[in-house]
């Protein structure tokens, strides 16, 4: 299995670049944010994703280890192919994915082309765990009093705000600061909100 690929970018485009390798061009299909990335380099060392099946041989190319673990991740959930995981990243960032998968945000994945409610929602139902774990991320659902983060969420939502707003807000704070009483958790959101 081909880990990365180190070489001469030969063709660039925002759906596909060529490699040059020791004289071999190798063809791999790339989000926008790898695109960008990749923009006005001459050389690249390029993450790898295979799909190997009876009639076809793809690679998959990421800028870095994170949209390569996100685009694994997505490929898991039933109905979410390569190609359309890869248009998730080019439609979001991998950082975007992760905070709209962790705060239940169905509709930014549903504004994603080819992503309609039940792709959406199975989304969020089965890699909303797996990211809190894998990116470590999951330290915000496990600092020790998570009763504040409820009790501010439980607030914020009666006075009217949607959940997955006020979810965004309050794990922003959190991962900039831990100790905060539920007052000042929910002043802090009120002002981002």
């Amino acid at each position: 299995m081909i880990d990365y690929i180190t070489g001469r970018i030969a063709e660039l485009t925002p759906a596909f670049v060529i490699v040059d390798n020791g004289g071999i061009g190798y063809f791999a299909s790339i989000s926008l944010s790898t695109y960008s990335r990749l923009e006005g380099k001459t050389e690249c060392r390029l993450l790898v994703h295979e799909v190997i099946r009876e009639d076809s041989h793809q690679l998959f190319g990421f800028s870095d280890k994170d949209e390569r673990e996100m685009f694994r991740l997505l490929i898991t959930v039933s109905g979410v192919g390569a190609n359309t995981a890869r248009m998730m990243l080019s439609s979001l960032t991998h950082d975007e994915l992760e905070k709209a998968i962790l705060g239940s945000d169905v509709n930014t994945l549903k504004g994603i082309k080819g992503i309609g409610l039940k792709t959406a929602q199975r989304i969020i139902v089965d890699l909303k765990d797996k990211i809190g774990k894998h990116t470590g991320t999951g330290e915000i659902f496990a600092f020790t009093d998570n009763t504040r983060r409820e009790e501010a969420l439980s607030a914020l939502v009666m006075l009217g705000f949607g959940k997955s707003a006020v979810l965004k807000a309050l794990d922003g704070i959190i991962r900039q600061e831990k100790n905060l009483t539920v007052e000042d958790l929910i002043k802090r959101a009120l002002k981002s909100l």
